[in-house]
């Protein structure tokens, strides 16, 4: 981190120049070990930071702009913003999220008087659904809280960031990203009831067993995948299950529930979808009390069903994701395996035993090579804090 942070400053006085106080921040990416899809159903989730993320360095200027630079897109130099005119523009590419975030400040009372200069450098892979969006949001919200004094919390950060995400970017994504990632505490993953904000952390302690993250390396957009699709069927079929039971959110509703009441859901495609988000909540209720309970191995299993469903109910996985799941469950040493994040491509998450995590890589590695005819990336994660100022 430290070698990083003195490459990067050396790099913003390389692009704006030097001067002033500049201050360099991070803020983590994030892994979803079980509750997909179910946080903008009024359910939990069970994601952790990690210690790959975004970093970004940042001062103040004497102008009415924002000055906006990625290490990641270089090719697109330094993309200048007026302060005046915060609105989406396409040309500005990935300059559209942290410019997203001043907006969603300035639209809650909380407008920024004066110009920034920024530089970001994210170690996240793109695409990969371990919130690289989200974590530039977060890190851009927390450097506006402490260049301007804004009295806002973390909680306050998360949901401003997917306010931002929502209104100008335009996908309709929940709150497990922003909150995951701002409310991030080493060594704990948060489970988090989506339908009230309550939350706790709970530790991971993974005696003997590493998290491995494989990124698929196919590419995917959320705002123009079946995302917001997916969304709309949940919708729908709640409404429909409203006029025989009174609920406010799928995540009311237990297994037994969800059976009974499942013929007030008109279409067989929207039934499987609703089945997928009352399954998968109650699926991360028992991981997060096998966790407690030191049960790693029901934990594994339910991180298994939460594939499958994910595949057959929800069908969000695709080819590449299950090639790699289903070759993770092959391997020696597999405690657990599913897809994280949004689907369609992106990543998955295993728990592998410490002994097995070489052979596991290089196994899956050539069997994904096999099958796809591209190569995935691994990723041996531990968890870490929410953002700081470095």
């Amino acid at each position: 981190m430290q070698k990083i942070k003195e490459e990067l400053m050396a790099k913003f006085t390389a692009v704006f120049g030097p001067g002033g106080q500049v201050i360099p921040y991070f803020a983590p990416g994030r892994v979803n070990l079980i509750g997909e899809h179910t946080d903008y159903n009024g359910g939990h989730v069970f994601p952790c930071a990690l210690t790959i993320g975004t970093y970004a360095i940042a001062r103040k200027n004497t102008s009415r702009n924002l000055r906006l630079y990625s290490v990641n897109f270089e090719e697109l130099g330094v993309i200048e913003v007026s302060l005046e005119d915060l609105s989406y523009a396409k040309e500005d590419d990935w300059a559209n999220y942290p410019k997203g975030v001043v907006w969603a400040f300035a639209e809650r009372g909380m407008k920024v008087d004066a110009g920034l200069d920024i530089l970001y450098f994210g170690n996240i892979p793109n695409s990969s659904g371990l919130s690289s969006s989200a974590s530039l949001e977060v890190v851009t919200a927390y450097i506006l809280k402490q260049t301007f004094g804004f009295d806002t919390s973390l909680i306050d950060i998360s949901l401003i960031s997917q306010y931002a995400e929502n209104k100008f970017i335009g996908v309709n994504c929940g709150i497990m990203d922003q909150f995951a990632i701002a409310m991030g505490k080493k060594d704990h993953a948060i489970f988090l009831d989506t339908s009230n904000l309550e939350y706790e952390y709970a530790p991971i302690q993974l005696e003997g067993a590493k998290i491995v993250i494989a990124c698929s390396n196919k590419k995917r957009g959320l705002g123009d995948s079946k995302y917001n699709e997916r969304r709309s069927e949940c919708e729908t079929a709640l409404e429909e299950l409203k006029k025989v039971v009174s609920i406010e959110s799928l995540g009311e509703l237990s297994e037994e529930q969800f059976e009974q009441y499942k013929d007030a859901i008109g279409d067989d495609v929207r039934r499987k979808r609703a089945k997928h988000a009352v399954y998968e909540n109650q699926r991360t209720i028992k991981a997060v009390d096998a966790l407690k309970a030191n049960d790693i191995e029901t934990f594994g299993k339910l991180m298994n069903a939460s594939h499958v469903s994910l595949r057959d109910d929800y069908e969000v996985t695709g080819i590449e994701l299950d090639t790699l799941v289903e070759a993770s469950w092959e391997q020696d040493g597999v405690i657990g395996s599913r897809m994280t994040g949004a689907g369609f491509g992106g990543c998955t998450v295993s728990i592998v035993k410490d002994e097995a995590v070489d052979a596991f890589i290089k196994n899956v590695s050539d069997l994904y090579l096999q099958k796809i005819g591209y190569k995935a990336d691994f990723y041996v994660v531990e968890i870490g804090n929410g953002p700081t100022v470095l």
